[in-house]
């Protein structure tokens, strides 16, 4: 079992930065890829960026290469997206999500493989 919880959500301007943190808990997070998503208002929710369970591969969208990064702590349960030269399309709500083992890279854009959800944080880039 895994408990997530994101913050760190927030409005900023177009071309500012923001890191997203989710805080894991329970003892299967070290064995977990670990992803996140984001959806906007009347779209699906959509796979940013994923990182393996050893932090050794990270997975990003194309709209985001170059701009965000994963990355985790295991020594603190963490998880984090730093997000830069954000812009107005990068508006939605980030979604921390949790793949228990096995998984497998093919994997990690599709969100039905995650177990474990957290409640999303609120992300809104001004133009």
């Amino acid at each position: 079992q895994v408990q997530l919880v994101e913050s760190g959500g927030g409005l900023v301007q177009a071309g500012g930065s923001l890191r997203l943190t989710c805080a894991a808990s329970g003892r299967t997070f070290s064995s977990s890829a670990m992803g996140w998503f984001r959806q906007a208002p009347g779209n699906e929710r959509k796979f940013v960026a994923a990182i393996n369970w050893s932090g050794g591969n990270t997975y990003y969208v194309d709209s985001v290469k170059g701009r965000f990064t994963i990355s985790r702590d295991s020594a603190k349960n963490t998880v984090y997206l730093q997000m830069n030269s954000l812009t107005p399309e990068d508006t939605a709500v980030y979604y921390c999500a949790a793949m228990s083992p096995p998984h497998h890279s093919a994997w990690y854009p599709d969100p039905t493989k995650y177990n474990y959800w957290g409640q999303g944080t609120q992300v809104t880039v001004s133009s």
